[in-house]
């Protein structure tokens, strides 16, 4: 099949309204029924499946079933580049509202996007990382020898990383910040040692708050933060 009816697929799968909450939904890296994605998309059940069917026929997400329940996820941190990506450009273009309430302030701050950490502090994460000399590059992001060094010290399995099939570094464009944060494997490995030091912890509707521990360890890493 040639690339611009696949394009054209893709794009009318995700364009759809409903279809376009449920993907959203799933960008914190849960796995969620078809009851949750339903009221996600405030859609009925039925047509939630329907969906989801056509979802998971392209590719965009995979099932798995346990007991009586059938998740579904994103099939990978490709796809949710893509919903990041889509989303920074609907701000750009005014399709988004100007004014933020508390729960948006919160997903500016700090949220998932997928499995890494993006928003303010994903930015200022990379940022920081990028002026120290442990991120080189600008069109492809690699580790220097400093960075190497730094990761491991953070308890990363820089050497597990790098034999997987993942790219180590990438640039995310943040749909918040119209910057790059830092995704890719090593992005994913440096938001689960958060989680697993109690510095940040997951919040719901994909905001990642942090600890007063991890406030400080932030700053003292990865510089002033708000």
């Amino acid at each position: 099949m040639k690339e611009g009816p696949v394009i054209s697929t893709i794009a009318a799968l995700i364009g759809d309204p409903a279809r376009a909450n449920m993907l959203t939904a799933l960008m914190d890296g849960r796995a969620l029924t078809v009851s949750e994605l339903a009221e996600a998309a405030h859609v009925a059940l039925p047509t939630a499946s329907g969906h989801l069917t056509k979802l998971e026929a392209a590719g965009l997400l995979k099932a798995e079933k346990q007991g009586r329940h059938r998740y579904y996820r994103l099939s990978g941190a490709d796809v949710a580049q893509v919903i990041e990506g889509l989303t920074g450009l609907a701000a750009r273009m005014g399709a988004t509202r100007v004014r933020t309430g508390p729960k948006d302030t919160a997903l500016r701050q700090a949220r998932r996007c997928y499995d890494h950490l993006a928003g303010e502090r994903g930015v200022a994460m990379l940022t920081a990382m990028e002026a120290r000399g442990f991120i080189e590059g600008e069109d492809v992001l690699r580790l220097s020898e400093p960075g190497r060094a730094f990761v491991t010290e953070f308890g990363v399995d820089l050497d597990a990383l790098e034999r997987g099939r993942r790219p180590v570094c990438r640039a995310c464009l943040d749909w918040s910040e119209r910057r790059n944060h830092l995704g890719g494997a090593l992005g994913a490995a440096m938001l689960e040692k958060m989680v697993e030091r109690r510095w940040a912890r997951d919040a719901g509707n994909r905001v990642v708050s942090f600890s007063p521990e991890g406030n400080l360890s932030f700053r003292r890493l990865f510089g002033a933060f708000g």
